[in-house]
């Protein structure tokens, strides 16, 4: 891809300078790689500003690396285009197409349950990830480089292409190209394309794909970078009024493949059309209604991308929480829950750290039933474990084992974009610091209400001083370095995790 991108720099005129910035390794990084996602902004701006450049192409693939690579090309201030890994292509296994990493969950819950043989996820554990590429259902990479698109940093219909396709390399020659001319005409800068209107067309696409839960906190960072702020209020009037219309895993039957080839980004702003702001422009300069006056060379695929009267649910994937026990916010992929959970109360069963759970989940003697709702404290941006992706709790095996599938599930938390189950996330103030969160104690009565948008702890509010007045907050674990400098200044996931001096408009 590096080399296809030098390519159309060198013959646009142009002097193609290959240069590196950190990288996040999603599995090997501790405590976590969302930790390191603003270290990664910081070095992308900090190098196009110090080098002789004129503009800039960023390479990037899973997860935080995209985010990271806007962020940082935000606040540098100079042309910039986005260039994406594009999603793997599917396995097989025994008569069925396989993708990471929603089949790998499938799978190991099911292992777990003790319906799959350990010989067989081995089998399975080989065939999902069988070209190179990211996730390849609708995860956090694929939502991610669709927001990209949105936002208007990618090229128009490149979000999508698999990463082994050729169309993909034609993409980087493009895109090489473009930054050339670009760099000649000194625009479009990315602060001119990242504007409140096309953080809503963001929004829109988010909740039509009913995509990972992730993407709210970072492109609340993307956004925060040019001052814009995410309104609560208004993301769940625009997911109340924006149909789901992609029928992909984890929350439906298809996967990233067949999404580029049903029509991909296209084919679902083009359904939208009525409700996103056409004056919008990208990196070519167009506006996105001249984008899509333009005739298609191939139909929308309506099995995979459904027309507006059809959808595959008329309200969007996920919505915000608040309530006594998220008072500045929660997030929920409703698109991904049990419809029968919506509308829950049950005990707390409470796990007050990683560890905690680690040790007690599989506990036969746990005192947990199927109604009972998982609480996990202190996974939050400020906590030691750094708020990594572990709000997916695992059903308690004995209950597995007897065939539960799903549970309510809440933590400040975030969980994979391949993850689903009725899941509530990124629960503000975090327990930490002493929020709701922090109070929760076994027995307590927890309600749920997806149609009032809340989650609720019902307890008293005498127990809650008490209880308050006895909290601790833990002191710091870091006194040194990068991981000092994030515990001082990180926001919170309402604000999506950045750093509070590298918020609002770019120079």
């Amino acid at each position: 891809m590096i080399k296809a991108v030098e390519r159309g720099v060198l013959a646009a005129g142009a002097l193609p300078v290959v240069f590196p910035v950190i990288s996040l390794g999603e599995v090997f990084l501790s405590p976590t790689s969302l930790v390191y996602r603003n270290l990664m902004a910081m070095t992308v701006e900090e190098m196009i500003r110090a080098q002789p450049m004129d503009a800039v192409v960023m390479l990037g693939g899973c997860d935080k690396t995209v985010p990271a690579m806007l962020m940082g090309a935000i606040s540098a201030g100079r042309p910039a285009a986005m260039v994406v890994a594009g999603p793997m292509l599917t396995g097989r296994h025994r008569g069925e197409r396989l993708g990471a990493c929603t089949d790998c969950r499938r799978f190991w819950a099911n292992f777990r349950a003790g319906k799959v043989s350990e010989e067989e996820i081995q089998q399975v554990e080989g065939r999902l990830a069988v070209t190179a590429g990211t996730c390849a259902v609708m995860g956090t990479a694929s939502t991610m480089a669709l927001i990209a698109e949105t936002l208007g940093m990618m090229l128009p219909g490149s979000a999508a292409i698999p990463a082994v396709h050729a169309d993909r390399l034609r993409n980087c020659e493009e895109t090489g190209a473009l930054a050339a001319r670009m760099a000649i005409a000194g625009g479009p800068k990315p602060a001119d394309l990242v504007t409140p209107a096309s953080v809503r067309n963001a929004l829109r696409v988010l909740l039509t794909v009913s995509g990972s839960t992730n993407a709210v906190i970072h492109l609340a960072a993307i956004a925060g970078r040019v001052g814009v702020e995410i309104d609560y209020d208004e993301f769940n009037a625009l997911s109340d009024e924006t149909p789901v219309l992609v029928d992909l895993k984890p929350v439906g039957n298809g996967y990233m493949e067949d999404f580029h080839a049903a029509g991909g980004l296209e084919g679902v702003l083009r359904e939208l059309k009525s409700k996103v702001d056409l004056s919008c422009r990208d990196i070519t300069g167009q506006t996105l209604g001249e984008r899509l006056s333009r005739p298609l060379a191939d139909p929308v695929d309506a099995s995979v991308i459904r027309m507006a009267e059809n959808p595959v649910s008329a309200e969007g994937g996920l919505i915000i929480l608040r309530g006594t026990l998220a008072p500045d916010g929660a997030v929920l992929k409703r698109a991904a829950a049990t419809p029968e959970l919506l509308e829950h109360e049950g005990r707390a069963v409470v796990f007050t750290s990683l560890e905690d759970l680690a040790a007690r989940i599989d506990d036969p003697d746990l005192d947990v039933t199927a109604n009972d709702i998982l609480v996990l404290q202190n996974a939050g941006p400020r906590s030691p474990s750094g708020m990594p992706e572990a709000g997916y709790l695992p059903i308690p095996q004995k209950l597995a084992r007897a065939g539960v599938k799903d549970m309510v599930r809440i933590s400040d938390a975030r969980m994979s974009g391949t993850a689903y189950g009725t899941i509530v996330l990124h629960v503000t103030p975090e327990a930490t610091v002493g929020g709701p969160l922090a109070l929760v104690r076994n027995g307590d009565r927890i309600r749920l209400s997806t149609r009032d948008k809340r989650i609720d702890l019902l307890v008293d509010d005498a127990e809650l001083t008490r209880r308050s007045a006895a909290f601790k907050q833990p002191g710091e674990a870091h006194a040194r370095g990068y991981q000092h400098l994030y515990n001082k200044h990180v926001l919170s996931a309402a604000h999506g995790c950045d750093f509070d001096f590298l918020t609002g408009t770019a120079p």
